[in-house]
């Protein structure tokens, strides 16, 4: 099983999932999943169509928003945002790491009006080094 990494009650994340995976991450009692990976990103990953088919066999929520070398845009941290305020359970994020999925989840959280230290502590929590982004979790805040 892969290495999930909880922040919060709400969102935990993990790098590269497999589609035979799935059940036993529902199982687990989260209920949405979130692909921030582009298709193609590296031989041999799952594609987008097979997770999302996976996913609801096994009777999780699917999204994708993947997350590309360009970095984050407002419209994916707004889609982020809106998936966590709309699932009704856990949601398990990946990419190939999981760094882009906490980065995503630590903006979305800032954009919200979060407190950064926090965010960077939750993060921090899960594994994760968030300090090369508390610029723009400030400025998202408004606490910049």
């Amino acid at each position: 099983m892969a290495d999930i990494r909880r922040i919060d009650d709400r969102i935990s994340v993990v790098p590269q999932i497999s589609p035979d995976e799935l059940v036993d991450i529902a199982g687990q009692g989260f209920r949405a999943i979130v692909n921030n990976r582009p298709d193609g990103e590296e031989p041999g990953q799952p594609t987008d169509a097979e997770m999302r088919d996976a996913a609801q066999a096994a009777g999780l929520a699917y999204a994708a928003i993947p997350i590309t070398h360009a970095g984050f845009s407002h419209p994916q941290i707004d889609a982020m945002t809106q998936l966590l305020a709309d699932a009704d359970g856990p949601v398990l994020a990946y990419c190939r790491s999981g760094t882009r999925s906490c980065n995503l989840w630590a903006l979305s959280a800032a954009k919200a009006g979060g407190d950064p230290a926090a965010i960077v502590e939750k993060g921090a929590g899960a594994g994760y080094d968030l300090s090369g982004i508390r610029p723009m979790l400030d400025a998202l805040s408004g606490r910049a």
